[in-house]
């Protein structure tokens, strides 16, 4: 065992030891799991193979490398495990603010591993994106320095390089950058694959597919590299929840590094200071500086159309009082298994907007505070907003979530006969839906058993009985009382409604609250409010408890 850690990722570790308000809770996690690895693990860093690859550094426009980027170069490129000599930390997970160079530093890393001082024989660096210009991006900045007048009859000796790839001459390995399209992914032989702005997966099929590149070269690697986005539950939300477990000893780490510089907490946006904590490379980077400061000036006096302020800058998931729903933090706590419920009181909530395009329902149990739910929706493929969908729908219907409708539109038979399903497993007391929406589906629900005016088991809402409920939904958001089980659609679903305070123009009470959608095109709303419809009836249930009553007993 060895605590002998290297000069540059010593720097590092006590940078952030010595300063706990400049750097956020990941990283002071991060520098005491690495001390401990040190401690604890036969791992040694090859300081001559480091110190080569930073002295690529020159080539460069930034000449020198900031403080972090040395510590994470020297724990992913050039920390083995004694016994074997593979990598450490073979995968990197950056997640940083943007404007900290992380395309720079790809391109630095990459160059890194094609160069005469990695002898892996064609050590390739497959650089992937969804866009052709994320994953191009780097490529071109390792363009500009071999093109740079100043070093390319030096570096022609090392390196061959065209518009679309970059080949070290001596191990022949290729940077090269690939996007989604099928083609680009064929033959690949990675020795690295780096994923750029992975904030823009929907789902694992694409990441798959570019890892299968690995594993035909020793030392394989992957780099993660990414800011915050939009796009909520998937690879990335998944790799931060990871990683707060590697960091926290909840789960080994397998191997990734994660590197989480994002701000604490919203509040501490009011302090430039804190800045740092998203975006390590700040004190170095004036300009860079003096830009976010105007940005910070704009947010705050319009915080819904400058989101990106905090989304990318400060590395969290904006959101508005005025627009979201709730926090995400607490649509992800809904994802709890739901017990067995047969034979339990339900209410059943019901939305679509056109049976052309999607449609939801939802059975409510509730039990004391905490409510439980089950959702299924459908999609009709002939939908003109099918191509906007930024969903993986196809996994979705898969596991049950979801039903494809492959036909001119979603056949009221269909919504009504899973409610008549639901109703042999749970006690249905009442369904409600939308007074405006009625008249297409009741003819197929009064078939089983759901009338309005003949069996009266039917409520019709209006948006003023929604309005009642939203301080209700609001509290149970808050004490997390939704269970909804693991339902990655209404997840999305919710996290594409907003909250729109009403007024006289809109024909209602100033003052309240109303649902509505951020996107009415792509970013659909049905499930949740098939859900916030149930909580319109949720009285039916009671506190949902089961009463048992102490019966006298007779004997004959």
């Amino acid at each position: 065992m060895t605590c002998n850690i290297n000069s540059h990722i010593l720097q590092y570790i006590e940078m952030v030891e010595n300063d706990t308000e400049s750097y956020c809770i990941e990283q002071h996690e991060l520098v005491l799991l690495v001390r401990s690895c040190f401690e604890t693990e036969d791992i040694y860093t090859d300081s001559v193979q480091l110190n080569k690859y930073l002295g690529l550094v020159k080539y460069f426009p930034f000449e020198q490398l900031f403080p972090w980027e040395e510590f994470c170069t020297a724990l992913h490129l050039t920390t083995y495990w004694t016994v074997d000599k593979t990598p450490r930390w073979p995968d990197l997970f950056l997640f940083i603010g943007r404007g900290a160079g992380k395309d720079g530093f790809i391109a630095f890393e990459s160059t890194c591993l094609i160069s005469p001082y990695n002898p892996i024989p064609k050590y390739d660096v497959d650089i992937c994106a969804n866009a052709e210009e994320q994953a191009m991006r780097p490529v071109n900045d390792i363009l500009e320095v071999l093109d740079d007048t100043k070093f390319t009859a030096k570096l022609k000796k090392f390196f061959y390089w065209t518009k679309e790839k970059i080949v070290g001459l001596k191990y022949r390995g290729i940077i090269k950058g690939r996007t989604n399209a099928p083609g680009s992914k064929d033959g690949m032989r990675s020795g690295m694959v780096v994923f750029n702005e992975i904030h823009g997966y929907l789902n694992y099929a694409n990441i798959k597919v570019f890892r299968t590149g690995l594993g035909k070269k020793p030392h394989p690697r992957q780099l993660y590299a990414t800011t915050n986005g939009d796009v909520r539950d998937g690879p990335l939300d998944d790799m931060l929840k990871t990683s707060k477990q590697i960091l926290q000893g909840v789960v080994p780490d397998n191997g990734m590094l994660p590197f989480i510089c994002r701000l604490d907490n919203k509040k501490l946006a009011a302090d430039k200071t804190k800045w740092q904590q998203a975006n390590p490379s700040l004190p170095y980077l004036p300009v860079l500086m003096g830009e976010i400061e105007k940005e910070f000036i704009d947010w705050q006096s319009n915080p819904i159309a400058n989101a990106d302020f905090m989304t990318k800058r400060m590395n969290l998931p904006e959101g508005s009082k005025d627009v979201e729903v709730t926090a995400w933090e607490n649509i992800l706590a809904t994802n709890k298994p739901v017990p067995d419920m047969d034979g339990r009181s339900a209410v059943v909530g019901i939305d679509y907007s056109m049976v052309t395009d999607f449609a939801s329902a939802v059975v409510h149990f509730r039990i004391k505070d905490i409510r439980y739910d089950i959702a299924h929706s459908w999609l009709c493929l002939a939908s003109k907003d099918l191509h906007r969908l930024k969903i993986p729908y196809r996994e979705w219907a898969e596991i049950g979530l979801l039903t494809l409708v492959d036909d001119v539109e979603i056949n009221p038979d269909l919504i009504a006969n899973w409610v008549a399903d639901q109703a042999l497993k749970y006690d249905i007391q009442k369904l409600v839906l939308d007074n405006f929406r009625y008249a297409l589906l009741a003819n197929s629900l009064a078939k089983v058993g759901f009338s309005f005016t003949e069996y009266k088991n039917v409520k019709l809402v209006r948006p003023s009985d929604i309005m009642k409920v939203v301080p209700i939904i609001d509290r149970c958001f808050v004490n997390q009382w939704f269970i909804w089980g693991d339902n990655p659609l209404l997840r999305w679903a919710t996290n594409n409604t907003k909250l729109v305070r009403s007024s006289r123009n809109l024909g209602s009470d100033t003052g309240n609250l109303f649902y509505a959608k951020i996107d009415g095109q792509s970013r659909k709303t049905d499930p949740f409010m098939a859900l916030a419809h149930a909580m319109c009836i949720e009285d039916e249930l009671g506190t949902g408890e089961i009463v048992t009553c102490d019966m006298p007993v007779y004997s004959y």
